[in-house]
């Protein structure tokens, strides 16, 4: 597996005066948030909000979730671009294989059928299977039908963001990244740029203050 670059190490976190410590936060779950905290100076990485697919003791994969780029589905994936009600362009997200797209879907017809037996057979049949609550990864793959009957959104990354069996856990305990819990709304925002503090802002203080923290990191 592909691994993301380490934080800067020279830098101390900067929020000890909020209440808040390195470490804090959710355990790391597969369909929780990472946020990148104020002191994670890597341009990959730097006021990004990701999404996390895996997670065990052989490594982590996520996609970066504020992140869209300017090529639009249509020109690359014409038969599922029709299905991107939210977004209809690549979104970045992340540093490793960045030639290759992972594509995530809802819709509350998945959530029925998966909550029945034998859904998520009938699923896998048509290439979803669930990633999170109301989440679900699509093979880009297998041509959208029957499966678009049951989508109402898809967002596509092109790349993700990888680390290696223990890096992200020593990354965290430096303070580089927050774990919290996602909202469906969270993968499929329409508003990617405003993402990162609109996550931190919910929280409530003293998390909530570190929304007003600069892009440019040098700037604390």
């Amino acid at each position: 597996m592909s691994s993301s670059p380490t934080p800067d190490r020279d830098r101390k976190p900067t929020t000890a005066h909020l209440g808040w410590v390195a470490g804090a936060g959710q355990d790391v779950v597969a369909g929780g948030l990472l946020i990148a905290m104020p002191l994670l100076a890597d341009p990959n990485f730097n006021h990004t909000v990701v999404f996390l697919l895996e997670h065990s003791s052989e490594g982590t994969v996520g996609v970066v979730l504020n992140r869209p780029s300017e090529v639009s589905l249509e020109h690359v994936l014409p038969t599922w671009a029709a299905l991107a009600s939210g977004s209809d362009v690549f979104h970045v997200g992340g540093p490793c294989q960045t030639d290759a797209a992972l594509c995530l879907a809802r819709g509350s017809l998945l959530d029925a059928r998966i909550a029945v037996d034998g859904g998520r057979a009938e699923l896998a049949s048509v290439g979803l299977r669930p990633a999170a609550t109301g989440i679900y990864l699509a093979d880009l793959d297998v041509e959208p039908v029957p499966s678009s009957q049951l989508i109402t959104d898809i967002r596509v990354f092109a790349g993700y963001a990888g680390w290696s069996g223990g890096q992200l856990d020593a990354e965290i305990a430096e303070g580089a990244w927050l774990c919290l819990p996602a909202r469906p709304d969270d993968v499929f925002t329409s508003a990617p740029g405003t993402l990162w503090r609109s996550v931190l802002a919910r929280q409530g203080d003293p998390l909530a203050i570190l929304r007003s923290a600069p892009v440019d990191p040098s700037l604390n």
